[in-house]
């Protein structure tokens, strides 16, 4: 969340703006998307599911339960317009001897790759030229990840995003600016990623005329205001709506519901900070996510939880998936992701951290400010407080995220972007690697092409309504 205050009016968006949704919601098998990764797992690992649809399972079993009923042995089908005969051709770029595997037909077989100005325009086993050509022999090759939960480019962690294999930097928790000035400002950092994000409902209430602060709830009035922001930066090119009620403690039910309607009309998810991680009473974290099920109930829209593991899931992962689970089989759309990391952080200023030890039944010496190698001690906080430092809260069990990582509806996302003094959350520079490294690999809680469906293809699917 921006410090920064503005009483500015909504801009009305550019054509140029208005080409950038239509643009990211293009997450495909393209060669922007692709990302080599260490060879992982076994040759034949449990597919994902090709239907356009989210599936559903039980998250009792050992591994996630996503799965095809027979491994695909096609490749995927390309742009007829783009396919090229390689008899004679020269590709600019050729990937060879790459077990390239496609989450979201199931695919999975050694074959090579041409490309010809950034796109994909044969997949198959002839033997192929390029002007440059990549050796991915004992490598994967895959769509590029999607990282929904991330923040704005920077300049400099975009390029921590691409070394986890990120190629999509998406901000669904919310962009501080109004979408036109994200996207021009973005635009003229020419970030080497795919990016956006969602409007965010916090930022519309610093820059109403009523100054709505985070502790009010809003009039009729007030809310028309705010839902008529959030649809300008729809128009312009957001691709979704962000909600944190927890750091906006004002927001009321009906504030939701009317965001969640706006993301109804527009086909968009409503991205939720949902209201508490408190573990304290555990019935205050079963209210929060039965509130963000309401909204879809009543909205019709999609309901997208953000780190289910940090909020609403934390000591009752399995109790918070059943509830989602039983949600989605009536139909609703929701959907969540999480972080594979034991600790949550925030700035040390926020009320996330007005009585953590109540809260979420943790010590000063569970806190460490990012950035430091010791735990906090009761004399420093005053000062950690007073100065609004990003501090990690180490309050999850390993428990936790395993149970999260099986649902077969998760997703991954970061909720971090490193930036240049790295005093952040590792989860900025590593999110996707340790899934694949300790999640598939070491504790074969996924698959490999589970993993990847739930960084490529599931978060493609929430955004391309």
């Amino acid at each position: 969340m921006s410090e920064e205050e503005t009483n500015e009016q909504p801009v009305l968006p550019s054509e140029a703006s208005l080409g950038r949704r239509r643009m990211l919601l293009g997450l495909g098998f393209g060669a922007a998307n692709l990302a080599l990764l260490r060879r992982l797992g076994t040759r034949n690992p449990t597919p994902a599911a090709p239907t356009n649809q989210l599936v559903t399972g039980s998250t009792t079993s050992t591994t996630s339960t996503t799965s095809l009923a027979s491994l695909a042995t096609s490749p995927p089908i390309l742009n007829a317009a783009s396919m090229v005969d390689p008899v004679n051709h020269v590709f600019d770029t050729v990937i060879t001897a790459g077990r390239v595997i496609d989450p979201a037909s199931g695919f999975d077989a050694l074959v090579d790759i041409g490309i010809d100005q950034g796109i994909i325009t044969y997949l198959g086993n002839e033997t192929l030229t390029g002007r440059d050509t990549l050796d991915a022999r004992n490598l994967v090759v895959s769509p590029g990840f999607i990282d929904l939960l991330s923040y704005p480019p920077n300049g400099y962690g975009e390029w921590f995003k691409i070394a986890d294999g990120v190629t999509s930097n998406l901000c669904l928790h919310g962009i501080d600016d109004p979408m036109v000035d994200f996207l021009e400002k973005a635009a003229t950092q020419d970030p080497p990623l795919n990016y956006g994000g969602a409007t965010d409902q916090y930022e519309h209430r610093k820059i109403t005329g009523a100054n709505i602060d985070y502790l009010r709830d809003v009039d009729d009035v007030s809310l028309q205001d705010l839902t008529n922001r959030a649809a300008l930066d729809l128009e312009a090119g957001a691709l979704g709506i962000h909600e944190q009620p927890e750091y906006v403690p004002g927001v009321t039910f009906e504030e939701m519901l009317g965001h969640g309607a706006v993301a109804a009309q527009y086909g968009v998810p409503l991205c939720l900070h949902i209201r508490t991680g408190e573990t304290s009473d555990p019935d205050l974290q079963k209210a929060a996510v039965t509130e963000a099920i309401e909204v879809a109930r009543q909205a019709g829209c999609a309901v997208h939880i953000e780190h289910l593991n940090s909020t609403g899931g934390t000591g009752r992962m399995a109790e918070a998936i059943a509830q989602i689970e039983a949600a989605r089989l009536e139909g609703l759309a929701i959907t969540a992701c999480a972080y594979p990391y034991t600790f949550w952080a925030t700035y040390a200023g926020t009320p996330r951290f007005d009585n953590f030890q109540d809260k979420f039944g943790i010590t000063y010496n569970d806190l460490q400010v990012a950035g430091t190698s010791k735990r906090v001690t009761e004399s420093e906080w005053p000062s950690i407080r007073q100065q609004g430092l990003l501090t990690a809260a180490f309050a999850m069990s390993e428990q936790d995220i395993t149970t999260a990582l099986k649902a077969p509806w998760m997703m991954i996302g970061s909720d971090a972007i490193l930036g240049p003094l790295h005093n952040n959350h590792p989860r900025s520079a590593g999110c996707f690697s340790r899934i694949l490294g300790v999640y598939v690999r070491e504790q074969s809680v996924l698959s490999l092409i589970d993993a990847l469906a739930r960084m490529t293809i599931y978060p493609a699917q929430l955004l391309e309504t």
